[in-house]
């Protein structure tokens, strides 16, 4: 007996394992595109506005965010969202919902860089001038010393860091 029959069809075209895919699996890449649209639904209209939604896709939310969510027609809106959702590229869509949730997270880390560059600044001087003029030359350089002298001064006085924090928001107006 021929082994190969079982590897190919009638014509003679080898199977790939990658084309086959089974009704678990669709099912389950429905429900994960249904649960994308309901979560498209919670957002606020302008925060839907920053998605790269079709005008199509855009109206079905709408309605589905008016429709009660008792109710029956809010689930049948919600698989014609699904619908809609398998017939476009949701790689882009599932971005831009990162993006929007974990806007927080890259500020708080943006804002605790900002503050680590400030501490080296203060502590190491010219050497960490030189470094950050390098990386942003659109500083000023003589606005740096000044501030960083300042906020050293303030410092051995204990005085507030009014300096501190000048240089701080100086830093983030020029570099974020």
């Amino acid at each position: 007996m021929n082994n190969d029959a079982f590897d190919s069809d009638p014509q003679g075209e080898e199977y790939s394992a990658t084309e086959f895919t089974s009704k678990t699996q669709l099912k389950q890449a429905s429900e994960a595109l249904k649960k994308l649209g309901l979560e498209l639904v919670g957002l606020t209209k302008g925060e839907r506005e920053k998605m790269p939604l079709d005008d199509e896709l855009d109206s079905a939310l709408e309605v589905a965010s008016k429709i009660n969510r008792k109710k029956e027609g809010f689930r049948r809106q919600i698989q014609l969202i699904g619908k809609l959702l398998r017939q476009r590229d949701v790689a882009p869509i599932r971005l831009a919902i990162d993006k929007l949730r974990n806007a927080h997270t890259h500020s708080v880390k943006a804002f605790h860089g900002l503050e680590r560059t400030r501490d080296t600044l203060i502590k190491e001087g010219d050497d960490a001038v030189q470094a950050l003029m390098a990386e942003h030359p659109q500083l000023d350089r003589q606005k740096l010393r000044q501030l960083i002298r300042t906020a050293k001064k303030e410092a051995s006085e204990a005085k507030p860091p009014a300096a501190s924090r000048e240089l701080f928001k100086y830093l983030k107006s020029e570099i974020s």
